[in-house]
C-alpha cells in the first residue's frame, strides 16, 4: 500500500485552518501543525484553539513567533495598528486589516520547516471568500508561490489548497461532516473575551452558519442585523 504524503498544516485556530486540518487527516500524514504569532490582535485568542485541535488529533504543534511583522508592517489587524472596522467582510474598509504579504512570509517559513522535517507538502486553508480583499490568498498568487517553493526545495514541496474553490458556507458544511467542533475555533479580529459579532470576520462567520443551515455555536457580544454584501 502506498504511504500517505507527509504534510505540515498551517493552523491559525480559525474555522478554515481547523477544517483544513481535519480534511488533511483524511488524505495525508500530518506531521505538524504550525501557528504563527505575528502580533495580531486576535493571535492570543486563536492560537490556543490550534493547540487544542493538534492535541486532540495527536499531532505535533509548533508556534513560530515573527514579531518583526507587528513592529515593521502597517495593518489595523496588528496590535500596533488602529481599530478593527465593523461591517461586511468584503467592504473596502476591511482592506485596512490586510497584513502585507502575510501568506507569502508564512508559506516561505513553512517551506523551510517542512523540508527540515521531511514533509512533502504544506496545507493552507485559503478559500474563495478571501479573494476579495487579500491579494496573497488569490489563486494566481498561490499557484505562483507553490511553483516557487517546489523549485526552491529539494523535496519539491507542494502547497496544497483543499478549499481554494470553496466559500465559507461550503467549508462550514464540510467541517461539520468531518466532525469539527466550531465552538473551539476563533474568528473575531478584535480579540476580546467573546466574538464581537460586528467586525468583518464575525459577520462572515455568522453569515456562513446561517447560509449553511447549521446552528452557530459561537457566543457573541452582540448580534445586530447582518450588513448587506457590497455590490461591485
Amino acid at each position: 500500500m502506498m504511504s500517505k504524503k507527509k504534510v505540515v498544516v498551517l493552523l491559525s485556530g480559525g474555522m478554515d485552518s481547523v477544517s483544513a486540518l481535519y480534511e488533511s487527516k483524511c488524505s495525508y500524514q500530518i506531521i505538524a501543525g504550525v501557528s504563527f504569532n505575528y502580533g495580531a490582535k486576535h493571535n492570543d485568542r486563536e492560537i490556543p484553539y490550534a493547540v487544542h485541535h493538534c492535541q486532540k488529533l495527536g499531532i505535533r504543534h509548533e508556534l513560530i513567533v515573527i514579531d518583526f511583522v507587528s513592529r515593521l508592517f502597517k495593518s489595523d489587524l496588528l496590535k500596533s495598528g488602529g481599530n478593527i472596522p465593523d461591517g461586511h467582510y468584503e467592504e473596502k474598509n476591511m482592506q485596512q486589516t490586510v497584513v502585507p504579504f502575510r501568506n507569502g512570509i508564512m508559506l516561505s517559513i513553512a517551506a523551510g520547516f517542512a523540508e527540515s522535517i521531511a514533509a512533502q507538502g504544506i496545507v493552507i486553508g485559503s478559500h474563495a471568500g478571501d479573494h476579495a480583499i487579500y491579494p496573497d490568498c488569490r489563486e494566481g498568487f498561490m499557484k505562483s508561490i507553490s511553483e516557487a517553493i517546489q523549485l526552491g526545495t529539494y523535496a519539491q514541496i507542494e502547497v496544497i489548497l483543499p478549499f481554494m474553490a470553496m466559500n465559507k458556507v461550503k467549508i462550514v458544511k464540510r467541517g461539520q461532516e468531518l466532525g469539527v467542533d466550531f465552538s473551539q475555533t476563533w474568528s473575531c479580529y478584535k480579540g476580546g473575551n467573546l466574538h464581537c459579532g460586528s467586525c468583518g470576520t464575525c459577520v462572515e462567520r455568522r453569515e456562513a452558519f446561517i447560509m449553511a443551515g447549521i446552528k452557530d455555536p459561537t457566543a457573541y457580544e452582540r448580534i445586530n442585523t447582518l450588513p448587506s454584501k457590497p455590490t461591485r
